[in-house]
């Protein structure tokens, strides 16, 4: 089994379930014990300065808690880009991982070059993303910097499947309901 951590995984059409349609989800673990992840494309209207005051120094003023997925949704997990990756709590993919949670906000700050807030995270069971994977209810795509940390207005998941271009492109355009198409 090839590790898939770091890389994307688009929900496709096809995934109905409320917790994943249309998402985007960074892989940040994956081995023969399950996998986890981030969705990376849910911002909730909380904003980290009200939930999580003591994470303020790491993001801009307005910035928002996304929600990284359905599996322990009262868990902290912050997601950044760092001028020396050593930094890192975890390594995710190249410079971006895990800013530890016992360290100096304040000074991580200075070391990071931007940061997002999550709250929860995606979990699977040994073989369960495997499994997902046969029924084609994720597409796999390399991660990049700017898809990692969009705004919250961005169609995420519009851009990749663009981005990946053929048949993707096409998916892109599908309406959240195809019912209305």
């Amino acid at each position: 089994m090839d590790s898939l951590k770091g890389q994307l995984l688009l929900a496709s059409p096809g995934l109905f379930d409320p917790n994943f349609r249309r998402t985007v989800v960074l892989v940040t673990e994956h081995n023969e014990e399950g996998a986890a992840g981030l969705v990376l494309n849910r911002p909730s209207e909380t904003v980290v300065a009200e939930a999580v005051p003591d994470l303020v120094p790491l993001v801009d003023d307005d910035e928002r808690v996304y929600v990284g997925g359905p599996v322990q949704e009262s868990a902290v997990l912050v997601l950044a880009e760092f001028d020396d990756p050593d930094e890192a709590a975890m390594l995710v993919v190249e410079d971006v991982g895990f800013v530890p949670g016992d360290g100096d906000f304040g000074l991580l700050a200075a070391s990071t070059r931007r940061a997002r807030v999550f709250a929860g995270y995606a979990g699977w069971g040994p073989g369960q993303l495997e499994a997902e994977l046969e029924e084609s209810s994720w597409i796999v795509e390399d991660s990049t910097g700017p898809s990692l940390f969009p705004e919250p207005d961005d169609d995420l998941w519009g851009m990749v499947l663009r981005d990946k271009g053929g048949l993707y492109r096409v998916v892109a355009m599908m309406p959240e309901d195809p019912s209305v198409n």
